[in-house]
């Protein structure tokens, strides 16, 4: 198999195969486009996600907080604490679990979510410093949606700016080879794309505002989520290619590295699907927060297409994600 996540294939026949015992209390389980798990413990709903940070050595704190918590924003659901578990390898310094556990402080603190608990441990099984979250969130029983609500010509909007996650990503873990292609403060606004990788308050303005599916983007890019969405929901999603936004500093990055924008992962934009009536509402109370937001596609009857320059070819299940590969994985 392939550095990255899991093909969607062999998760179906492997991984959810295997998955056989069920409760009663469990709403929502594990299923292709789910970013979550609901569980019906009472009064509130439990909402639940886990991650690892795999493909990254900078920053690691914060990306392993804000991208679990982005799960929970899916819902949303509004996310409470944060189980972290640490893995380093021998000759981790104390200086550099400090840095780890303060980047991890400061992004939990800025999406007002508590880290409650977990585990940290110097293993021979890895060779880098691994993290793994579990975030925990609620939510009200009446904002939990099903997807048969979805109908032909819904809209599918998206928050902020593709690639900004694998932007942020590859700036900081090859910026000695960017700097024969790129100034140093092409790199530092890069780098700085960090900044953007929350999408909790977008996920609670979608929650209040009835949106009937959220999914954010991560491994596979805008590609594999819109892929992994028409899953979820059971329908069909057509794609406008050009009317994605993408800034200039990505671009400048992508074609530096030869990277397929498209296909790189981009957690920090959020795709919701959107009654079409309710559409300018969603991206007007959006942008009153300073959340860009914009129309890239619609619902349709069945396929995942894309339709680009006036040429429309079918979206296909994501592979490996385009990150890995710049990294030499």
């Amino acid at each position: 198999m392939e550095i990255g996540k899991v093909p969607n294939e062999l998760l179906e026949e492997i991984v959810f195969k295997n998955i056989t015992h069920k409760r009663e209390e469990v709403l929502v389980r594990a299923s292709i486009g789910e970013d979550t798990a609901i569980m019906d413990l009472g009064e509130d709903l439990c909402v639940l996600s886990t991650d690892p940070i795999t493909g990254a050595t900078k920053e690691l704190g914060a990306l392993a907080i804000h991208i679990s918590c982005n799960d929970i924003a899916t819902r949303g659901a509004e996310p409470i604490g944060v189980l972290l578990t640490v893995l380093c390898p021998e000759g981790t310094t104390e200086e550099e679990l400090n840095t780890v556990m303060a980047d991890a402080g400061r992004a939990a603190e800025s999406v007002n979510v508590e880290i409650i608990g977990g585990h940290t441990e110097v293993t021979d099984g890895v060779n880098r410093i691994i993290l793994s979250t579990t975030v925990i969130g609620r939510m009200k029983r009446q904002k939990l949606k099903a997807y048969d609500e979805i109908s032909m010509d819904d809209n599918v909007v998206m928050t902020k700016w593709i690639g900004l996650e694998g932007t942020h990503i590859l700036a900081g873990e090859l910026e000695e080879s960017l700097r024969d292609k790129m100034s140093q403060a092409d790199i530092d606004e890069a780098k700085s794309l960090g900044k953007y990788l929350s999408v909790v308050k977008e996920g609670m303005i979608g929650g209040k505002l009835g949106v009937k599916y959220m999914h954010d983007i991560t491994e596979g890019g805008i590609h594999g989520a819109i892929w992994e969405t028409g899953k979820a929901i059971g329908k069909g999603i057509l794609l406008e290619g050009d009317r994605l936004p993408i800034k200039d500093i990505t671009k400048k990055v992508c074609d530096a590295l030869d990277v397929d924008v498209k296909k790189l992962i981009s957690s920090g934009s959020m795709i919701m699907v959107s009654d079409k009536e309710k559409t300018s509402e969603l991206i007007k109370t959006l942008e009153n927060e300073g959340i860009l937001a914009t129309v890239i596609g619609r619902v349709i009857d069945s396929g995942i297409f894309e339709v680009s320059h006036g040429k429309t070819t079918e979206i296909s299940s994501p592979g490996s994600d385009e990150l890995y590969r710049a990294l030499g994985f």
